[in-house]
């Protein structure tokens, strides 16, 4: 069992920082601070449980309005760079 606790700093979105718990590559928990707490509540119930990649297949790319991200795509950048970090563990 590996539990990865990440902090995320976002850009372009409303949210300011994200807070990931990933366990065996399974996302256990996601803390937004700052942004629309609604929809992101929303967002937080909808990935627990979900494969890091499944959860970056479903956001990569959502943009808010005529922002060129959104929460939802701030997420998955989050994502994409735990698993960059990961890999780097095993090469090393």
């Amino acid at each position: 069992m590996t539990i990865h606790k990440i902090q995320f700093q976002t850009q372009g979105t409303c949210c300011a920082l994200m807070n990931v718990v990933i366990e065996d590559n399974i996302i256990q928990d996601v803390e937004f601070l700052g942004g629309c707490m609604g929809n992101l509540a929303g967002i937080r119930n909808l990935v627990k449980g979900m494969s890091v990649d499944s959860v970056i297949e479903k956001l990569q790319g959502i943009k808010c309005g005529s922002k060129n991200t959104s929460c939802p795509d701030q997420l998955s950048k989050c994502l994409l760079e735990y698993k960059k970090q990961v890999a780097s563990e095993f090469v090393k």
